[in-house]
């Protein structure tokens, strides 16, 4: 059910058609987000994405929510490190419009300089909230220290200081060089017509001809740093990682049944361990940041200033456990069909299945199907964890990070795994 078009100016247009739904939800995926940026224009990216629902030549920022209510839709987007995505859900009956609305926004968008100037102050605050949630704040402050000066560390949102200096000149010059067809993606899940997705997205978007800025991407290289930074809060927040694998490699697989195994859900050995036994955190897991060239893997806890040390050794504790004894087959099954059942569970919408698609296009440029995915799981092995935990989990390539009232003699001074 899956297809993929590729239109004369260069626009991908992939589509999965659901005969069984009665929506559809289109995507239009751009290969541009904070790695893209420069230090002087860092969080442009997601400012355009604020500032292309401000209103086009055609439609005020009113008439574009007015239309969308008036036929029930939902009309959203984000922004990532390496794509930004806008996606509109409706009745299939009104696949047209969504298209028709989609388009104009990316297309015929004013960027006028008052929308920017109010603009700007919405996403100055919107980083002052960000700054004052310690649980999400740490997970950026531990990219940007372990990957320094490479824009995959840099947060989505911007500095202030960079926010402040945007301006309709410096807006333009990025939309120009990555709002291009040839960077863009068309997406579409639910009860539609391939063949009619592609002659609509041609109607629309055909008068995109640019082609998208030269950019050359270096890789991150991991710089393994122990950051403590003070901050007034009730908990202190971690973050404890290791180099991981880019989402295309072949051990993509083995590492997320590893990540699962470690700290993905409420059976995993982190959660056990640190929760449910003795319950020094309410939120513990681990996690995956997978790109184009580069990953880590992370775990993170918030505990009590007094729980901090215990809490980091119970993580180390059970970092070298996997390493020195390994995993059982009955966890490895455990977390095999874990993942094969979130894969299928999430896939019950057409909003689900037009992101899959559409990321997957974005950022691997080619369709993986569910058989493919669920057979890479199933190959997986107990000697095949354990030879990428070996791989991933060494003294060398840990990296920490703490923010709140924290001391540094929490950390012991000799890492062994």
């Amino acid at each position: 059910m899956y297809q993929k078009s590729v239109l004369p100016n260069g626009i991908r247009v992939v589509s999965e058609a659901i005969p069984y739904v009665k929506s559809v939800t289109l995507g239009v995926w751009v290969g541009t987000g904070s790695r893209s940026e420069q230090q002087h224009n860092h969080g442009i990216s997601h400012f355009i994405e604020h500032l292309l629902f401000k209103g086009t030549t055609s439609r005020s920022a009113k008439d574009i929510a007015e239309v969308v209510d008036e036929v029930g839709g939902q009309l959203n987007a984000f922004t990532a490190k390496e794509y930004t995505c806008y996606y509109i859900k409706v009745v299939d009956t009104h696949m047209e419009l969504a298209i028709d609305i989609l388009s104009d926004m990316l297309i015929n968008s004013r960027f006028d300089p008052e929308d920017i100037a109010r603009e700007r102050e919405v996403v100055l605050e919107e980083v002052k909230m960000y700054e004052d949630s310690p649980d999400e704040l740490v997970h950026d402050i531990h990219l940007d220290r372990n990957w320094s000066g490479h824009a995959l560390g840099r947060n989505i949102l911007g500095t202030a200081e960079s926010i402040s200096a945007f301006d309709r000149s410096l807006v333009l010059d990025y939309y120009h060089d990555f709002y291009t067809p040839d960077n863009m993606v068309v997406a579409a899940a639910g009860n539609l017509s391939h063949e009619l997705l592609v002659e609509l997205t041609d109607r629309f978007f055909s008068k995109l001809a640019s082609k998208k800025a030269a950019v050359v991407h270096p890789v991150p290289l991991l710089t393994p740093t122990r950051i403590f930074q003070a901050k007034d809060t009730e908990q202190v927040n971690l973050c404890l990682g290791t180099v991981s694998v880019a989402q295309n490699a072949p051990e993509i697989y083995p590492v997320h049944i590893l990540n699962n195994i470690l700290g993905g859900g409420i059976s995993s050995r982190l959660f056990q361990s640190i929760r449910e036994e003795r319950g020094l955190a309410y939120s513990v897991y681990s996690y995956q940041t997978n790109y184009s060239d580069a990953g880590l893997l992370t775990v993170y806890a918030g505990t009590r200033p007094a729980n901090t040390e215990q809490v980091i050794q119970l993580i180390l504790a059970e970092i070298s456990k996997l390493k020195k004894a390994g995993i059982t087959e009955k966890e490895l099954t455990r977390a095999k069909e874990q993942i094969k059942g979130s894969l299928l569970l999430g896939l019950e919408s057409s909003s689900s299945r037009m992101s899959r698609i559409g990321k997957m296009e974005i950022t691997l440029g080619k369709f993986i199907t569910l058989d493919e995915v669920v057979e890479k799981i199933e190959q997986v092995t107990v000697p095949t964890i354990q030879s990428i935990t070996e791989q991933l989990f060494r003294p060398e390539t840990f990296c920490f990070t703490a923010l709140g009232p924290v001391d540094e003699k929490v950390l012991p001074s000799d890492i062994t795994f």
